[in-house]
C-alpha cells in the first residue's frame, strides 16, 4: 500500500491518503514515530502498527483528560474507555501504562474514598466498605484503606446520634423515634449490635 499524500488537517492531526481511496488520521507524533511520508509504501502488518498506535494514543490522551475531572479506579477507566473505543484490549493496555506510570492507583484512590466516606459522610463500615467496592475497587483494598479508620468508627456513630438524630431521641421509652433512628443508622452501615450500644449509652449520658 502507497501513502499517497500526508496534509495537516487539523491542530497537530495529519490526514494520510493510501492507495488514492483510505484516509487515516494520525497526530503528528504517530507520523514522527513511523516515518509516515508521502511516497513510502507500507505492508499491511506495518499500517495495523500505526492504527494500533494511533488508537493507543488516541485512547491514553481520553484517559488523562478524564484524570483532569476526577479519580478513577482502573475498572472504571477500563469500562470508560472500552464504552467509547470499542476495543478492550487496546483499552486494558491503557489503563495498565496508567497503572505503571502510577497515575491510576486504586491503593490511593481507595485512601481518598475512605477518607470521604468515613470522614466526610461518617458512614460506618459496612456502608463505606460497600461504597468503595462500588467505585471498581477489590475487596481487600478497600478493607485495607478503612483500617485506620477502627477508632473513627464508633466516634462517628456516637456524632450522628448526638446532632443528626438527637430530636428523635428525648425519651427513652418513645420505641417508634427510637427504631426509626436505629434504621436509618444501619442505612450508613452500622451494625444493630453497635448501634444498640451507642444509643444506650446516649440515654445514659442523658440521665447522668
Amino acid at each position: 500500500m502507497k501513502i499517497n499524500s500526508v496534509r495537516i488537517y487539523k491542530g497537530t492531526t495529519f490526514e494520510v491518503e493510501i492507495d488514492n481511496e483510505k484516509k487515516i488520521y494520525l497526530h503528528a507524533d504517530i507520523i514522527a514515530d513511523f516515518g509516515v511520508r508521502e511516497g513510502i509504501e507500507l505492508e499491511r502488518p506495518e499500517l495495523r502498527k500505526i492504527i494500533y498506535a494511533s488508537n493507543f494514543r488516541r485512547a491514553y490522551q481520553y484517559a488523562l483528560y478524564c484524570l483532569d475531572y476526577r479519580d478513577y479506579s482502573a475498572k472504571e477507566m477500563l469500562d470508560k474507555l472500552v464504552k467509547t473505543y470499542k476495543n478492550e484490549n487496546l483499552c486494558q493496555a491503557v489503563v495498565k501504562k496508567l497503572e505503571e506510570c502510577g497515575i491510576i492507583s486504586d491503593e490511593r484512590y481507595a485512601e481518598k474514598l475512605a477518607r470521604r466516606f468515613v470522614e466526610g459522610k461518617k458512614y460506618g463500615l459496612k456502608r463505606a466498605k460497600r461504597e468503595i467496592i462500588l467505585k471498581g475497587i477489590g475487596e481487600y483494598i478497600a478493607e485495607d484503606a478503612l483500617q485506620i479508620y477502627n477508632e473513627r468508627f464508633p466516634e462517628n456513630l456516637a456524632y450522628l446520634i448526638s446532632t443528626k438524630y438527637v430530636r428523635l431521641l428525648t425519651d427513652k421509652e418513645d420505641r417508634k423515634s427510637i427504631e426509626k433512628v436505629k434504621n436509618s443508622l444501619v442505612r450508613y452501615g452500622y451494625g444493630y449490635d453497635e448501634i444498640n450500644h451507642a444509643v444506650k449509652e446516649y440515654f445514659d449520658c442523658q440521665e447522668d
